[in-house]
């Protein structure tokens, strides 16, 4: 399938090709850039290769874009410590998720990382008290229809966002990795019981190394808002290049894959980022997840390489909208069984229908979005 002037791909496998990139050249990059949340990242891979001189005005585009990556992971920081504040009382361990892990931990994904919102994970028998913490320390629901409090709190594997009423930032509370309804079964507590703690936060833990490469994969190929798919893709990208350089990480990962029910997931991170970012990932690991390959795996090839391009019409073809519809129809057809699946996807159109403008602001404010 050809490339349609995926500037932002091929500046994440080559960064030294912006060297040769003519004004509108850059212009486009930027443009895609800024649709897939990745202008910092690039700009820090460009700060990598001394040969890549951005023109003038291009440059400020990238520090903009450096000063708010800058802001936001101070606030997560910030964060962090109000969330373990607000639970220190219930002695029990705060699980950092994704974005915020490697911010963390300094984790290689964090560089020119981008933020919608905080993700933690805490063990299902405390869930309730610990959003009663919450509460008490200034975040609120950002869920207030009946529907929507059910859904979350039955099927789903996260609580309703909590918005803070003051400083406008979103926490999502897990209590595992995939709704309860899901058709893969990840064990929480396996994952609970492996995190490890971060050094000099006390209370504060996150997913150990192969957990995190699956749950970053499990969120990437279970979610059907793919608008920071490609994002997401290069979060994997880094920590598959960070942990293979230890002993039979290969092997290890898929062990764990096979153990947590994962294995497709696995099967798509692997598949990917090879193809798309050239993850230097072994034939022995692709050949070890081949197995579980989907029956139509040339549809899903069609589907994901339309869907983890830039979200800029320069990147899209005739197929991309559909593409990106069907995935989102088949991630709520693996979170759901067929007779709730209906009814709700029912629903959300007709909110959406109704919904006519998007919340803005603060910049780890997160759009109320079931």
């Amino acid at each position: 399938m050809p490339e349609l002037r995926n500037w932002v791909l091929e500046c994440l496998r080559q960064p030294q090709r912006a060297a040769d990139f003519s004004d509108a050249d850059w212009d486009l990059l930027i443009r895609q850039a800024r649709h897939s949340n990745l202008l910092a990242r690039l700009d820090w891979l460009f700060q990598q290769h001394p040969a890549v001189q951005p023109p003038i005005w291009a440059e400020r585009h990238l520090e903009a874009a450096r000063r708010v990556s800058d802001r936001q992971q101070i606030a997560v920081r910030y964060e962090i410590g109000q969330i373990v504040r607000a639970m220190r009382p219930l002695q029990q361990p705060v699980i950092l998720l994704k974005g915020a892990a490697y911010v963390a931990t300094g984790l290689a994904p964090y560089h020119g990382r981008m933020f919608s919102d905080i993700d933690i994970m805490v063990p299902k028998p405390v869930l309730e008290r610990a959003e009663q913490r919450m509460l008490l320390a200034g975040w609120m629901s950002a869920h207030h229809d009946a529907y929507d409090q059910k859904y979350y709190r039955t099927w789903m594997h996260e609580l309703p966002p909590l918005r803070h009423r003051r400083r406008g930032t979103v926490v999502d509370m897990h209590h595992t990795i995939l709704p309860e309804t899901a058709r893969l079964k990840p064990d929480a507590a396996r994952l609970i019981a492996a995190a490890v703690p971060v050094e000099g936060l006390e209370q504060v833990f996150v997913l150990a190394p192969l957990d995190m490469i699956l749950h970053s994969a499990t969120h990437l190929f279970h979610d059907g808002e793919l608008e920071n798919g490609l994002r997401d893709l290069v979060d994997l990208d880094a920590l598959l290049r960070h942990f293979a350089t230890d002993d039979g990480f290969w092997p290890r990962l898929q062990a764990r894959a096979e153990e947590m029910d994962l294995q497709r997931p696995l099967y798509y991170a692997l598949r990917y980022c090879r193809e798309l970012l050239q993850t230097p990932v072994p034939e022995s690991a692709l050949a070890a997840t081949s197995p579980h390959q989907p029956r139509f795996a040339a549809l899903m090839d069609m589907l994901f390489q339309r869907a983890l391009r830039p979200d800029h019409v320069s990147c899209n073809d005739a197929f991309t909208g559909l593409a990106r519809w069907l995935l989102y129809v088949r991630s709520h057809h693996l979170r759901m069984p067929l007779h709730l699946l209906l009814p709700h996807l029912v629903r959300k159109a007709i909110k959406r229908r109704r919904e006519s403008t998007p919340l803005g602001g603060h910049p780890l404010e997160k759009k109320a979005a079931d």
